[in-house]
């Protein structure tokens, strides 16, 4: 009989390891492309993009081909999107503007099958012919809560005591928002709180995420981030300045 595949993301960060979940992704073509990247997980889109319930098993298909997480971003704190989404095959899930400890918890509840939570049951493509799926599912099933408003900052403590979640990702444009610099993410006072929040994270003995740019990436990871959603699109113009800079070099301009 198959075995319940193991969650890369969970096992890298359960070893001490980093993780990259590559965001902008909403195909599975996508999806088997940043697979001959190497990085460890696909970030899908379904809370901003254009991803919908039915896309998500062809996308998830292409990440277990190529042995990569796949964390579907949803749009809201709610127990049927949560696990109707891991039904249709996700690895781990990712809710965003998490800004009670009540509301954590409703996330744990919902992705979790007893006695952790009440995750609805059904059969799912990730436990098809896996005879022990639900004595694994919860062990593999990666929890992602996104701090991104400051209320949230203002609730951590307690949001962080809520276990069975594996990150606590401090998103900064929401926040920035919230806080009165709209667009703003680098205003001092925007990076101060988030820096503050990594380290309450860090503290807490929980593992913080951040958003993986490559020019701050490394310092974050001083800072104790184990888990970041890169930006395909910043790796697409990165990639294209430096071919445009070698094709300036090679007209002389």
């Amino acid at each position: 009989m198959p075995e319940m595949r193991k969650n890369p993301a969970k096992t890298i960060l359960e070893s001490g390891g980093v993780v990259t979940a590559v965001g902008g992704v909403y195909t599975a073509q996508m999806a088997d492309f940043i697979g001959t990247t190497g990085v460890e997980g696909v970030w899908i889109e379904a809370e901003h993009g254009p991803v919908d319930f039915a896309d998500i098993e062809d996308i998830t298909r292409a990440c277990d081909l190529w042995g990569m997480s796949s964390v579907v971003r949803v749009g809201r704190a709610e127990a049927n999107t949560i696990y109707r989404t891991l039904d249709c095959g996700a690895q781990g899930i990712v809710v965003p503007h998490i800004n009670t400890r009540e509301e954590a918890e409703l996330v744990v509840d919902s992705a979790k099958y007893a006695p952790l939570g009440s995750r609805g049951m059904y059969s799912t493509r990730q436990g098809y012919g896996v005879a022990d799926y639900l004595d694994h599912a919860n062990n593999e099933t990666f929890v992602c809560v996104l701090i991104e408003d400051i209320v949230a900052v203002e609730n951590l403590d307690a949001i962080v005591s809520v276990d069975n979640i594996d990150v606590f990702l401090v998103a900064p444009s929401d926040l920035a928002q919230s806080m009165g610099h709209l667009g703003d993410v680098e205003h001092p006072d925007v990076q101060a709180v988030i820096d503050r929040s990594i380290q309450r994270i860090v503290d807490a003995g929980r593992i913080p995420g951040h958003v993986g740019r490559t020019a701050s990436v490394a310092s974050y990871i001083q800072k104790g981030v184990r888990f970041f959603n890169a930006n395909l699109n910043e790796w697409i113009s990165n990639g294209a300045a430096i071919y445009t800079d070698e094709v300036k070099k090679g007209i002389g301009a």
